[in-house]
């Protein structure tokens, strides 16, 4: 890739840091709207998209997702099914396997907040051909597959040898 390349790839990145701090930014109010930790908010809107898709989480697959440990998945989501937010279920034929599900009033909720940016993101798309955003789409996933690969390779767990932060409050 010659310096033109390279340009490119910075501004493309700089393109998703904004995007990544719009979306971080609608979480937080989101979750005001809701009346939840930003956490809890994020877990929320997880659940319901994974369930969306037709691929509901386990708290395993969560706690992944949103980077808490298991036992701080366990917390909110104890407090997010007392709260009626979400239910965990036992549905699959191997019964020691949950099922994480938003509640019923969770999806209402994230259609009425999220309804008015997705109209305009409608807006946004519909001049585009359905090529160019199908090509848009898989750049998006081989970006995500690399992302996720480079953050894999680097485990938050185990300091580099040799750095200054040695294991203290590692993980």
């Amino acid at each position: 890739m010659g310096d033109g390349g390279a340009a490119r790839r910075e501004r493309l990145m700089e393109g998703l840091r904004i995007h990544g701090g719009h979306y971080a930014e609608l979480s937080r109010r989101f979750a005001a709207w809701l009346g939840l930790h930003s956490t809890d908010a994020t877990a929320v809107l997880e659940i319901a998209a994974a369930e969306e898709r037709g691929a509901p989480l386990s708290p395993a697959r969560l706690s992944e997702r949103i980077s808490l440990s298991t036992g701080a998945t366990t917390a909110l989501l104890n407090r997010l099914e007392a709260a009626g937010h979400i239910t965990r279920t036992r549905e699959h034929s191997d019964r020691r396997i949950v099922t994480l599900r938003g509640g019923p009033h969770i999806q209402e909720r994230a259609d009425e907040f999220f309804g008015p940016l997705a109209h305009r993101l409608d807006a946004v798309m519909a001049p585009y051909p359905p090529q160019l955003l199908q090509q848009f789409e898989q750049f998006i996933t081989a970006l995500n597959a690399t992302m996720d690969a480079h953050l894999a390779e680097r485990s938050p767990v185990a300091p580099p040898p040799g750095s200054p932060r040695g294991t203290a409050g590692a993980g």
